[in-house]
């Protein structure tokens, strides 16, 4: 299978699902990570254009842990809105681009506007995309207009789990180190949460990761919810079990 992950900033991903990417790699899926934004408003010290070109290094190594292909969506931070033809285009052109059996995003009720816009962009855009007459105006990775499939949308947890309900359930035990591993390499990131906010990141990732596996009866796991709309559903468990 094809798999799309859609995070607003490099490191919602790796918080949130790369357990269960790594795990479709394993299992010899194609996965494609699209951070949208550059995430260069993630810091109080370093300038913005500083920081993109560091979180672009950071989000690239992280991939590269995993065997996973890291692209772009063309935003920049809190600079994401839903409500135009320009900003659903890029999207239509990175799932059409990467041609997914499903795609995960976050979760429409998240804690932020980017988290927020980036789930209703790809909601949008993951129906615009499978129009054959639908003529993008943006083709930074397609060279044409071929239409993608209709495809499952499935939400990632929120973070720290907050108003988020389950209902399905990814054990990511084998790939537990690994998810920590991929956090670990946004060092802009954890050193600044620790920093400002006192919070040690990377044991948070893995405290809710053992939450949710407490949840379902293993040792780790990372929730979703599937998108429950006509035409996204299915009988079949895409995700890893």
């Amino acid at each position: 299978m094809r798999i799309l992950a859609i995070g607003a900033h490099p490191d919602d991903i790796e918080i949130a699902c790369s357990g269960t990417l790594a795990k479709c790699v394993q299992r010899g899926d194609t996965v494609i990570v699209c951070h949208a934004s550059s995430g260069n408003l993630g810091h109080v010290i370093i300038p913005p254009d500083e920081l993109t070109i560091m979180r672009a290094g950071e989000a690239k190594k992280a991939g590269s842990l995993a065997g996973i292909e890291v692209i772009w969506g063309g935003f920049n931070d809190l600079d994401i809105y839903e409500n135009n033809q320009e900003a659903r285009d890029k999207m239509v052109d990175v799932i059409r681009y990467a041609n997914p059996d499903l795609i995960i995003t976050h979760d429409p009720d998240d804690y932020m506007p980017d988290h927020t816009s980036v789930s209703k962009l790809v909601f949008d855009a993951s129906f615009t995309a499978t129009l054959p007459n639908y003529k993008c105006s943006v083709h930074k990775y397609t060279k044409d207009d071929t239409p993608a499939k209709l495809v499952p949308i499935y939400y990632m947890d929120t973070l720290a789990g907050v108003n988020f309900n389950p209902t399905m359930y990814v054990d990511v035990t084998s790939t537990i180190d690994l998810k920590i591993e991929m956090l670990n390499c946004h060092e802009s990131q954890l050193v600044w949460m620790k920093e400002h906010d006192g919070i040690d990141f990377a044991d948070m990732v893995k405290t809710c990761s053992r939450y949710r596996g407490y949840q379902c009866g293993v040792d780790y796991a990372e929730g979703f919810k599937q998108c429950q709309v006509y035409l996204k559903g299915t009988s079949k468990r895409l995700l890893p079990e």
